[in-house]
């Protein structure tokens, strides 16, 4: 069949359908960029209608380059084309092949399919990361991708250089189910309009539910794939909720991908009348109600001032920032289950759980028709397949058996996991679970990146726990001088943050393995699989490496999940992480000389530039956060007890006497970093808490009672000396126990 003719063909089909066709021309590049041009012509799709994602220039379509293809995202285009040769990621793939309409047409313009995977490119050298070159990256991401589509249904494929059509892309299916139209409901509180903006009957329904955020208390989550309209039923839920006169918080990672949430919003108010005013990531009505914009850590913080606060893509946010939204009267959380904004199983798996605990009621709306293109569209399932955003861990039933005992550790290999569908599945889907911002160009690392690699422990053949690891350091000596002039050097985190921010110019030397995720099955977590795991990875690799290494946000659990298993603080971030709000901790564990050097040096600065930071910028830490990250510092106590005669004095005189601990805070500082770094004074939680908060963060007397719970200020007061005398008792002087006599022989 001619190739005009073959992409009419498979045109008509999607047209008669309404679902997306994929066409893959492979080839040399100038031939394939023609054969796309031929394809738009014979498909008569309209210059304005398509988009060409491609560092080429001078193209009488809308253009893009593919690192841009994230402005595709909320978009809809009857073509899209891909251009490979240059700035291909598994993430363009992700992030443009859902902004093609029903009746659409995805193109992928590729170097000849069979050599493909042996091409090198953009995202090849960046997965070079030093000590290696591209010459270690592997292909297998572009094997896999390629299998998928000479297997897929709804894929043409065309060779530009023969001019031969290998595959038509016709499924020759029936039409598919047509949705079930939307409805208003008999009863409802929300405008009209709210419910004639709708879609589908599955739009409906949702914002149906979301009227629910009318009353405190109740918890209301969206879920659907991509494409089905969440985000709109949202905005049209908070439009409405405006109009009544409600404060309604947004939030979401990317303040972008609110784009259709405002625009829901600002056109159910418009249509209303009842606009009053609209800034950027602002939109006032005129019955005094409001919608607005909060980044993630900064919407937290104020959750409970607003009337409803909405999380879209809250897939895309830690479970732990997720639970501090349970502050607020009424809470909607919208995500999506597979797609580029965020896998979901995080949020499905582990959040579900915390929220079945809160004090909610709870309603979950599942959307499942498509708005774009019909049900059944088979690129939508190839995506999901190719980039593995429908990756599943293991059903529960056949894991929840596994013990440390029951489980072999095993060094997977990336060819292997490249060629078994289902141990990929189970093995990325773990991965998945253990970061919230897990996107298609990890599975391309997973399978290429030489400096990664993958351990885990399987149960009667299936994945339960995984961890990935990234091989740091052993950089030359003209690289560490770059890294420590400032010169970004990828794929070597640790290194980099000691070197660069910490002026730590040899610690790049060293070689380290970083344990860049860990996860185990929630069907078998708290069951100690991830500590073994960790035990056989140190084991295997303890003689090949002169430390291991972690970095991850910082919370109380975490610390303490890693201090346990050996690892020890070394930094805790001076800013916090956007989307998280958190604190990153960088540990490690030595295991060589070498390894025990960069410690120790570097355990011994974050205690001595520690307590500047915590009344800087680091004053607004969990002080559990601080308790943890100091209790998991292996640096020696012994220096910050250097206090003077007078110092002891004033110690001894504030916490037994009339003395005010105002007087001289350094003392009272170097003993509290003294104490939170051994914890040999046996003082309780509460009265660490106290040292942190007041002593170290210097945070107000009533804000510092107030968050531990003394019935004032007084009471708060008393409790710190009670805590220094304690202190006193474990590292004071001859002159500090001559001045604590003088009081006690009063008493």
């Amino acid at each position: 069949m001619p190739f005009r003719d073959a992409v009419v063909a498979l045109l008509e089909e999607a047209r008669e359908t309404d679902q997306r066709r994929l066409l893959v021309v492979h080839g040399d590049r100038d031939s394939c960029l023609d054969a796309a041009y031929d394809a738009l012509d014979a498909a008569a799709v309209d210059a304005e209608d398509a988009t060409l994602l491609t560092t080429r220039e001078g193209l009488r379509y809308d253009r893009l380059r593919p690192k841009h293809a994230d402005r595709l995202l909320g978009t809809t285009r009857d073509a899209v084309v891909l251009d490979a040769f240059e700035e291909f990621s598994a993430n363009a793939v992700g992030q443009s092949v859902g902004a093609v309409d029903g009746g659409g047409l995805y193109v992928l313009l590729a170097p000849p399919l069979g050599e493909w995977s042996d091409r090198r490119d953009d995202f090849d050298e960046s997965l070079a990361v030093p000590p290696f070159t591209v010459a270690d990256v592997t292909g297998r991401f572009r094997t896999r991708l390629v299998r998928t589509l000479r297997r897929h249904p709804g894929v043409a494929v065309y060779d530009a250089d023969a001019g031969v059509l290998e595959r038509d892309g016709l499924t020759d299916g029936s039409a598919p189910r047509q949705s079930p139209e939307p409805t208003v409901p008999a009863k409802h509180a929300f405008a009209e309009s709210a419910y004639a903006s709708c879609l589908t009957r599955d739009q409906s329904r949702a914002v149906r539910a979301l009227e629910r955020l009318r009353h405190p208390g109740n918890a209301v989550v969206l879920e659907a794939d991509r494409g089905r309209g969440k985000s709109s039923a949202a905005g049209l839920a908070a439009g409405a909720l405006a109009l009544e006169g409600r404060d309604v918080l947004v939030t979401a990672a990317d303040a972008r991908g609110t784009d259709a949430l405002f625009d829901r919003a600002r056109e159910l108010l418009e249509g209303e009348d009842a606009l009053d005013g609209a800034d950027d990531g602002s939109l006032e009505s005129t019955a005094g109600g409001r919608v607005g914009y909060e980044s993630p850590a900064d919407a937290a913080a104020v959750a409970a001032e607003a009337d409803v606060v909405v999380v879209d893509e809250a897939a895309a946010l830690p479970v732990r920032l997720l639970e501090r939204f349970l502050a607020a009267s009424a809470v909607a959380f919208v995500t999506t289950v597979h797609g580029y904004e965020g896998a979901g199983r995080g949020f499905s798996v582990r959040f579900r759980d915390r929220l079945r605990e809160a004090d909610r009621d709870v309603r979950e709306v599942r959307l499942e028709d498509p708005i774009r293109y019909a049900a059944g569209d088979p690129v939508e399932a190839w995506a999901f397949h190719a980039l593995m955003l429908d990756a599943r861990p293991a059903v529960a039933d056949a894991v929840a058996d596994a013990t440390p005992e029951s489980t072999r550790y095993r060094v997977v290999d990336a060819g292997e996991l490249a060629d078994d569908e289902r141990q990929l599945g189970e093995a990325f889907g773990l991965l998945v679970l253990a970061h919230y911002r897990t996107e298609p160009d990890d599975l391309a690392r997973l399978l290429d990146a030489p400096n990664l690699s993958l351990r885990a422990l399987a149960h009667e053949g299936h994945v339960v726990s995984v961890a990935l690891l990234a091989r740091e350091g052993g950089l030359d000596a003209d690289t560490r001088a770059s890294m420590y002039e400032g010169a970004r050097v990828r794929g070597n985190m640790i290194p980099d943050v000691l070197t660069s921010q910490l002026r730590d110019e040899d610690a790049a030397e060293p070689v380290g393995y970083r344990v860049m995720r860990i996860a185990t099955h929630h069907a078998v977590r708290d069951e100690g699989l991830g500590s073994r795991l960790l035990e056989e990875v140190h084991r295997e690799l303890c003689d090949r490496a002169d430390y291991f290494g972690t970095g991850f946000g910082a919370t109380p659990e975490l610390l303490r999940f890693w201090r346990r298993n050996g690892y020890r603080t070394v930094h805790l971030a001076t800013t916090r992480n956007d989307a998280s709000g958190e604190h990153s901790a960088v540990m490690l564990g030595p295991t060589s000389r070498a390894g025990r050097e960069l410690h120790d040096r570097n355990a011994a600065r974050f205690r001595d530039r520690v307590g500047d930071a915590l009344s800087d910028a680091l004053r607004d830490v969990d002080p559990d956060v601080i308790r943890g990250a100091l209790r998991a510092c292996e640096a020696d106590p012994e220096p910050l007890l250097d206090l003077s005669e007078y110092e002891w004095r004033v110690v001894v005189g504030a916490s037994f006497g009339p003395g005010a601990y105002g007087a001289a805070p350094r003392p009272f500082r170097r003993l509290a970093l003294a104490h939170l770094l051994e914890g040999s004074a046996g003082l309780s939680a509460r009265e660490e808490r106290l040292l942190v908060g007041k002593v170290l963060q210097a945070r107000p007397w009533e804000s510092v009672a107030d968050e531990l719970g003394f019935v004032s200020t007084r009471q708060c007061m008393r409790a710190l000396g009670g805590a220094y005398r304690s202190l006193v008792g474990e590292y004071g002087t001859a002159v500090a126990r001559e001045e604590r006599a003088r009081f006690e022989q009063h008493d």
